[in-house]
């Protein structure tokens, strides 16, 4: 059993991430091994609870994964912790579009039998405060609105008045953080700049975070409620049981002859990626080596296959385009007939131009800026073979970008998506896969399988 908490909100902006990364890095710096977990398909939040946990951040989504495989995820990323927090996502019951709770924060909370604390934006409100809570916390009963944070509190008899109406509902106070004293995260078109464009001044952030949750919250009361939640049925989610496949020899082992290598593209401009996508890779028998596009020269050596997931290319156009060699090294892995999946960044980056700038010349497309955000859950089914998955194969993605591709869809589409209009997309042309949809793997593990065999001699 691992302690746990769910932290959510009325709505977004309430400061889930602020108070859900706070609490993860106070807790850590007192001692206690932390999960960190984000609900929903959000990649930039978890690089900041990495940074204040020292271990992976990893996504809980009931769209893409199915709900029966959200508590095994958690078990699998929190096995050996002595907490595990759930960062939220949107306003508590806001889930998938015209599908219920699905995907929402309550229905996480529910299926991993968690107390979930109430983040409450406070600082246009006093009494009101406690109809706002009541009306969560009683919405459905089968959610358990242990608490309430209160987030920028303006005084302290602001607080006061905020406490004596939380007294009338009844729903315990476990931290109040005042207004003036906000954290500067920098944003920009698609959310929270990375952690990795930003590592010293995250750093600083994460601490500074960490500190005000210290000073505002009840710590050890937190810590008690989530001690309070009930053991999860069932196994952990595990990378080899989810191939069907007993364990094989580990990395760097002297019995890995024969592994492919797989390289990962990462650094500041490919920061988008879920964890269970590497731990599948080699439990299905591949090396998988990390490099960065914007400073590495050459693929790694032995490089057999490529992955290049998701990120923010537009914003490092100009030195992606300066790295010619890298460009070309990859351009001529794909002509040789490599597997190459590229997701979204990858995409972009496979195209001929982004914005102007020469990129690798792989797909016979352009990208440029937009001022339309495409963002949403996707059904998806695959219009052609191809490395990841043969067609006909269903699967859920989430396509999140405000860039285009002309064209969007090559004579072999990618997909052919189904919500919320009916359209192909992306492109399969010999062993290379490039589409927006961002998919998770673990709900489909046939697709590491695939990808590696193809790589492997």
């Amino acid at each position: 059993m691992v302690a746990r908490l769910v932290i959510a909100a009325p709505s977004s902006g309430s400061g889930k991430t602020t108070v859900a990364t706070g609490l993860m890095a106070a807790f850590t710096a007192a001692g206690l091994s932390v999960s960190p977990h984000k609900v929903g398909p959000d990649y930039i939040d978890p690089g900041y609870h990495a940074l204040a946990t020292g271990r992976p951040g990893r996504n809980l989504d009931a769209y893409l994964c199915g709900p029966d495989l959200v508590a095994p995820l958690f078990a699998h990323g929190a096995a050996g912790c002595d907490l595990a927090v759930v960062e939220g996502v949107m306003g508590m019951y806001d889930g998938a579009a015209g599908q219920g709770e699905l995907a929402s924060t309550a229905h996480v909370a529910k299926l991993l039998r968690a107390p979930v604390v109430l983040v409450v934006d406070a600082s246009s409100q006093s009494r009101s405060v406690a109809a706002l809570v009541h009306g969560f916390a009683s919405w459905d009963p089968e959610v358990r609105v242990a608490g309430v944070i209160l987030n920028k509190v303006g005084s302290d008899r602001h607080e006061a008045l905020l406490r004596e109406a939380l007294d009338e509902a009844g729903v315990p106070v476990l931290g109040a953080l005042r207004r003036a004293a906000q954290v500067h995260s920098p944003s920009r078109h698609l959310g929270l700049v990375p952690v990795a464009e930003r590592r010293g001044d995250a750093v600083e952030s994460v601490a500074e975070l960490a500190s005000r949750v210290r000073e505002g919250c009840d710590l050890e009361g937190l810590l008690a409620l989530a001690r309070s939640a009930p053991s999860l049925p069932g196994e952990a989610w595990d990378p080899h049981t989810g191939l069907g496949s007993t364990s094989p020899a580990s990395p760097g082992s002297s019995s890995n002859a024969g592994r492919a290598v797989i390289a990962v593209a990462g650094g500041p401009a490919f920061t988008f990626s879920y964890a269970e996508h590497a731990e599948l890779l080699s439990a299905a028998g591949a090396d998988v080596v990390t490099f960065d596009p914007l400073h590495d020269e050459q693929l790694p050596d032995g490089t057999a296959g490529l992955v290049i997931g998701g990120g923010f290319p537009e914003v490092y156009a100009p030195e992606l385009s300066a790295n010619d060699v890298l460009r070309k090294a990859v351009a001529e892995l794909a002509r040789s007939g490599a597997p190459v999946a590229a997701e979204c960044a990858g995409l972009l980056y496979l195209s001929r131009e982004l914005d102007g700038k020469p990129m690798c010349g792989v797909l016979d497309a352009d990208a440029r800026m937009s001022e339309r955000l495409t963002l949403g859950y996707r059904e998806a089914v695959a219009v052609s073979d191809s490395v990841l998955a043969p067609a006909g194969t269903r699967m859920r993605g989430h396509e999140f970008h405000r860039t285009v591709m002309e064209p969007g869809a090559g004579p072999a589409p990618a997909w052919g998506l189904h919500q919320p209009e009916r359209r192909v997309e992306g492109f399969v042309q010999g062993n290379v896969h490039a589409s927006y949809l961002h998919t998770h793997w673990a709900a489909e593990p046939g697709v590491a399988r695939r990808f590696v065999e193809r790589c492997t001699p």
